[in-house]
């Protein structure tokens, strides 16, 4: 079996410059050190522009450094995307294209000649036929689905193939959403316990291709990041990069896939609204949010190109991320703090725009108080509770992690490691993050405990 590794790394444009730090501590820093001094280890990663220049700003130039120099040797496998991370499917072409172009800028002018995408990460990757025909258009090679947007009439995926986009010379690869979830909700948290569930496919002439968020191993998840270093050390298993895989898999085969992001559910399937967790058409927030949306993009694209413009155009692309829709779902995540900031952010932009008159900022900021006041309500009367217990996946899709035997064992494995960690953050007075250690042990013991 090959191992296609894909992650995903990206901190909002309003991210707290303590909070980039402490990421970079737990997460970056140690995924880029193992792929460092594991020669076998490859990876195909995106980063977003956004989080490439908050590195920088706030300095962390290592990380860039070390991407580079890994990209540069073959081990790391950089790919597009669009800078601030918006939902690509719901924006006009004119903003998608422009947010595509940004990153490419942005990411070109820190990593150089290590800079040459030939695949494409939709931001939470949402996938549409019209983002495949953007992105084809643009000259990339391949873009990466997950597994729903494999058509149903076409079976389940032979993922011994590559597919082909019907009608576009664009490759599209589907992440294996079943063991890629039990990884980064730490339902696995070892190699051995992941080459484990894998059994016999470990022996078959196919590919394996994950995808996650970065930041699960080391921040999210807690020393989850030894399953990785697991994994690139051993030999019953080979990683590749995504765009090597046709050198192995030369089959191809021609699909019209379906529009997905990799968050989506089954229930989101059946009711053929891939995009629920970004826009509910029954949520009122999502409802609010999309309007304002679309007034602050109609605002200060038609604005006059005169002073002040570029600030206003500047603001408009920090404010498409998707950050605020996603927190506004409760489908289980809800913050209140992003759907705020996320309104303040687009309401902004209008009242930089050149020109703009008093009607359209009285109605900017009359939608942001609905947003507001409508989530408060929600929270109120426990709307969001109600949400949060019917979605929660993580509760709904727990599995067994092989042998008790087996697991016990590792599941010692991951507490003594992780008990290695707290008393290191201890001693260097990390006091918070040793209580984060603490908690993670007690949880693992709790899991063990329910092994017969």
């Amino acid at each position: 079996m090959i191992w296609a590794n894909f992650l995903h790394i990206y901190q909002p444009p309003t991210q707290k410059p303590e909070i980039i730090t402490k990421v970079t501590r737990e997460s970056y820093r140690k995924i880029i050190n193992e792929l460092s001094r594991t020669p076998r280890a490859k990876v195909t990663l995106n980063i977003n522009g956004v989080l490439t220049e908050l590195l920088a700003k706030h300095g962390h130039d290592d990380v860039i450094r070390d991407l580079k120099g890994l990209s540069l040797a073959g081990r790391v496998e950089l790919t597009g995307s669009a800078k601030y991370h918006p939902l690509l499917p719901k924006l006009p072409e004119g903003e998608a294209v422009r947010q595509i172009k940004l990153n490419d800028e942005t990411n070109r002018k820190f990593f150089g000649a290590a800079w040459h995408p030939e695949g494409f990460f939709p931001p939470e990757m949402g996938f549409s036929i019209d983002v495949a025909k953007l992105v084809s258009k643009l000259g990339f090679k391949w873009i990466i689905a997950d597994e729903f947007s494999y058509p149903k009439s076409e079976g389940e995926i032979d993922y011994s193939k590559i597919y082909r986009i019907k009608n576009l010379p664009l490759r599209i690869y589907f992440r294996e959403r079943s063991i890629s979830f039990k990884i980064l909700s730490a339902q696995l948290g070892t190699g051995r316990l992941l080459l484990h569930e894998l059994g016999p496919r470990i022996k078959e002439d196919k590919y394996l291709l994950t995808a996650m968020d970065g930041e699960t191993f080391g921040h999210h998840r807690l020393g989850l990041e030894q399953l990785l270093f697991d994994l690139y050390r051993s030999p019953k298993i080979q990683a590749e990069k995504i765009s090597d895989l046709p050198k192995f898999f030369p089959q191809e085969v021609e699909i019209e896939p379906e529009p997905s992001t990799w968050a989506i559910t089954s229930k989101d399937v059946e009711r053929k609204t891939p995009f629920s967790r970004w826009f509910d058409e029954e949520n009122p927030i999502h409802q609010r949010q999309w309007q304002l949306t679309e007034l602050a993009t109609k605002t200060v694209t038609r604005s006059p190109r005169g002073t002040g413009w570029l600030k206003a155009r500047q603001a408009l692309d920090r404010a498409l991320h998707s950050d605020q829709y996603w927190w506004a779902g409760a489908k289980p995540w809800w913050s209140i703090e992003y759907i705020e900031r996320g309104a303040k952010e687009l309401v902004g932009a209008i009242k930089l725009a050149p020109g703009v008159s008093s009607k359209i900022v009285k109605k900017a900021e009359n939608t942001y108080f609905e947003i507001l006041s409508t989530a408060f309500d929600w929270q109120r009367q426990g709307i969001v509770d109600e949400l949060s217990k019917s979605e929660d996946e993580e509760i709904g899709q727990r599995i067994d992690v092989g042998t008790p035997e087996l697991a016990r064992r590792e599941f010692d494995r991951m507490i003594k490691n992780l008990r290695t960690q707290m008393i290191a953050a201890a001693k260097f007075r990390e006091y918070e993050r040793a209580a984060q250690f603490r908690n993670r042990i007690a949880e693992l013991e709790a899991e063990k405990s329910k092994l017969k």
